[in-house]
């Protein structure tokens, strides 16, 4: 008889209280599923994140999510914004829902530091099952294949993605391409054909066609109760606040 599987546990970190075990952890899984990733970057990218969530199977790390959540404007009118940095699950983790219920549950707690203005995720993806988080959970995003982006969303998308990432954003497609970019190994690399019947997927591809060399899609979703999909407000725990 297989031994079962131990649940996958959670913990939300500020990145100062990281310990020299888990930042390591996090690396090494980093760094198994992606290349391009050396110790000196993912420092560097890490230290201008303020939290991080911690997907555990027993003592071992199968997951992480890197955030920055700040405070900015636009047009004059002060909003939050939570962008996402360095993101891997283990294969053996993709079944669960434990990282975007965290995720969701976690913003609701962030708030309580970040009280200002509208919150909206700034997410970059160089790969499919990351953007495809964002049909699933929320109910109005950009870019996506069935609608073109509404011409306010896109200038706060273009001033958001300039504000952070400077020349390295192509406005023009929607694209930020890192001088040392991280590229998913081997098959994860790949679109598996029988995901490109899937139009979220197939728009994915086209959009970036540069994914497999770590090119990164800007997308955009506000984080509010009523942009939450019924899968969205299910990630929600009642045990937790609930997002405003």
């Amino acid at each position: 008889m297989k031994a079962m599987k131990s649940e996958i546990a959670h913990e939300v970190v500020s990145r100062a209280a990281l310990t020299r075990v888990q930042t390591q952890g996090m690396y090494d899984l980093l760094a198994s599923y992606f290349e391009g990733v050396s110790p000196e970057q993912f420092a560097f990218d890490l230290a201008e994140k303020n939290w991080v969530i911690l997907l555990m199977r027993g003592p071992r790390l199968v997951g992480f999510s890197t955030l920055l959540v700040y405070e900015t404007t636009f047009e004059q009118e002060p909003l939050s914004v939570v962008y996402s940095g360095d993101t891997i699950v283990a294969p053996e983790a993709w079944g669960s829902m434990a990282l975007p219920r965290i995720w969701i549950a976690s913003i609701n707690q962030l708030r309580k530091v970040f009280p200002r203005g509208r919150y909206y995720w700034l997410l970059l993806t160089s790969g499919f099952r990351t953007y495809r988080f964002l049909p699933v959970f929320w109910r109005e995003f950009y870019p996506r294949f069935d609608y073109p982006t509404p011409r306010n969303p896109k200038a706060l998308l273009d001033h958001l993605a300039r504000e952070r990432f400077g020349t390295q954003y192509d406005s023009q497609l929607g694209i930020v391409r890192f001088a040392h970019p991280q590229q998913l190994r081997g098959e994860m690399n790949q679109i598996p054909k029988a995901r490109m019947t899937d139009p979220h997927v197939v728009f994915f591809s086209h959009r970036n066609t540069g994914y497999g060399r770590g090119d990164e899609l800007v997308c955009l979703t506000e984080l509010a109760s009523a942009n939450l999909t019924a899968a969205g407000h299910r990630m929600v725990d009642s045990k937790l606040l609930c997002i405003p």
